[in-house]
């Protein structure tokens, strides 16, 4: 498997960033890996189709929240905590703070 692209840290948008988070799905997987260190894509599927969920981590690699790395055939994601935070303070803090809709 070739290695996933990400951008840098000073390419970061905070367009993108805000656009990534605007969907319900994203915005889940983001909260969920704020709350561990790595998580696999099933970890983070929701019981959704494979297809929707590779569109949903592939929006999160583009805006730079995440990180996907390949370990054999599992993809290992993580949530670009410190790089969005040296980009943009206190945007995930009050992000992460709301409560998901009930």
């Amino acid at each position: 498997m070739r290695p996933y692209k990400h951008p840098a840290a000073s390419e970061l948008s905070l367009e993108r960033v805000l656009y990534a988070l605007s969907d319900s799905i994203r915005l889940e997987i983001v909260r969920q890996l704020a709350g561990v260190e790595v998580a696999t894509c099933g970890d983070l599927d929701g019981g959704r189709p494979k297809s929707t969920v590779s569109h949903h981590f592939k929006v999160l690699r583009e805006s730079g929240l995440v990180r996907t790395e390949n370990n054999g055939t599992i993809h290992m994601n993580s949530l670009r905590r410190a790089d969005i935070d040296s980009r943009f303070p206190g945007l995930l803090t009050a992000i992460l703070a709301q409560h998901p809709a009930d």
